[in-house]
């Protein structure tokens, strides 16, 4: 299965350039902190290359031994994966779920280096995130450009312009979930063109395409909440970069087309499968945007950090988002995000992680209705943008999938399929 060519390749890949990253900066270290930084830094590199060693002799799955705040609720879980083992041994690295073992590797790199001050605050995967974004520079500057032509006469679009240009922006917002370095095994990932372009050429890629669906739900909220609450939108993000990007401009433009009174962003308290975005890449990205020496560019750059100083868009993170439980599990470990999460009017979930998390992550046959496979997680309507980069799909209709799989058979991982796909949360 996929998963095998994960563990087997793709995780060992991205180890192996966590301890070249520490390596290299081992002279950084030294400057800022002395010898305590490079024996930390060797610290961590020991770490890591035992963690190495685990994953590819297939070894047993260890509890935590650092004393960060989730280490509890990680060993209650490898608890619970011994008992789903039914006896057959200790949950170990080719013997677990995929999703399990994949987020507890992600982990145990952050314990590494956050259990060895005095580089404890060093996000090992920041450099290839900034450099996603650098490199993906002429398609932000493509969709900042188009973003502010738009606002410049968006007071006067009637309601089937404005659905058309929502439509456009969440297909952008989809797209760019395609620019993930775990996925690349943080290879280059960048959007180089502008997305804009080729829109009507995908089309055709969008399996459950639900941003009707979309449109209904905010409209809808809308007219029921004249002179009352706002109307929220949740943005529970992916990466970093380009994507990100992306989705800063479908958010303003829920703002400006008053679609949404306010944007709460969901990102990751620590760095998470390689590209994942946490506070420091937003703020970085926002302050990136500002700082440009392309009008458009810092143009949004400055709204933006006006939109959070309004309060008009909240920027939060939950350790939940860094747990290895499926959202199903939300409501009992995570309640005060759950009942967060209620109070929103629409939860976008962007990327292929938190589908995968949806779904349970579980072989589901294709037709089976997203709203089952969800297990229970109705917080609010919810809508996931995802490129296909795991081997589970489900919400499809009968024989579509069987059909692209004769003459596709790497279509769920490859990124080349994606789905917006809704469900109601009645």
């Amino acid at each position: 299965s996929f998963a095998y060519f994960t563990i087997k390749d793709r995780l060992p890949q991205i180890l192996t350039r966590v301890i070249d990253t520490l390596h290299r900066h081992k002279n950084e270290f030294f400057e800022e902190h002395g010898e305590k930084g490079v024996e930390a830094e060797k610290r961590a590199i020991s770490f890591l290359s035992k963690l190495r060693n685990e994953l590819q002799t297939d070894k047993p799955v260890t509890p935590l031994e650092d004393e960060l705040p989730d280490a509890a609720l990680w060993n209650q879980y490898l608890d619970y994966q011994r008992n789903l083992s039914s006896g057959n041994g200790e949950p170990s690295w080719f013997q677990s779920p995929w999703l399990y073992v994949e987020c507890y590797m992600y982990r145990r790199i952050h314990a590494a280096v956050a259990q060895n001050p005095p580089i404890d605050n060093f996000d090992v995967f920041k450099e290839g995130k900034a450099q996603n974004f650098f490199e993906s520079q002429e398609a932000v500057i493509a969709l900042c450009t188009y973003f502010q032509e738009l606002l410049k006469n968006i007071k006067d679009l009637d309601e089937k312009q404005l659905q058309e240009e929502l439509f456009k922006l969440l297909q952008v917002s989809l797209w760019g979930n395609k620019c993930d370095l775990s996925f690349s095994a943080g290879e280059d990932s960048s959007q180089k063109s502008s997305p804009l372009q080729s829109l009507e050429n995908m089309m055709p890629y969008i399996l459950v395409n639900d941003m009707e669906k979309l449109w209904s739900v905010l409209v809808n909220a809308k007219k029921r909440n004249t002179g009352k609450s706002n109307v929220r939108v949740d943005i529970i993000l992916d990466n970093a970069g380009f994507e990100l990007v992306s989705d800063l401009v479908l958010a303003d433009f829920l703002l400006l087309s008053k679609l949404a009174g306010e944007v709460h962003f969901h990102g990751k308290s620590i760095p998470w499968y390689v590209s994942d975005t946490t506070k420091h890449d937003f703020n970085w990205t926002i302050k990136q945007l500002q700082s440009a020496n392309h009008m458009w560019m810092s143009r949004c750059g400055i709204n933006w950090e006006g939109n959070l100083k309004k309060g008009v868009w909240v920027y939060r993170d939950h350790m939940f988002w860094t747990l290895p439980h499926d959202f199903s599990s939300m409501a009992e470990v995570a309640p005060d995000l759950y009942a967060d999460l209620q109070k929103s009017n629409l939860l976008i979930f962007k990327g292929d992680l938190n589908y995968r998390k949806l779904t349970g992550d579980k072989k589901w046959e294709y037709t089976v209705p997203f709203h089952q496979a969800l297990n229970k997680f109705h917080p609010a309507p919810l809508c996931s943008l995802r490129t296909l980069k795991s081997d589970t799909q489900v919400g499809l209709k009968p024989g579509q999938g069987e059909k692209i799989q004769a003459s596709e058979p790497e279509w769920m991982v490859s990124g080349k399929y994606g789905v917006v796909q809704f469900d109601a949360a009645l």
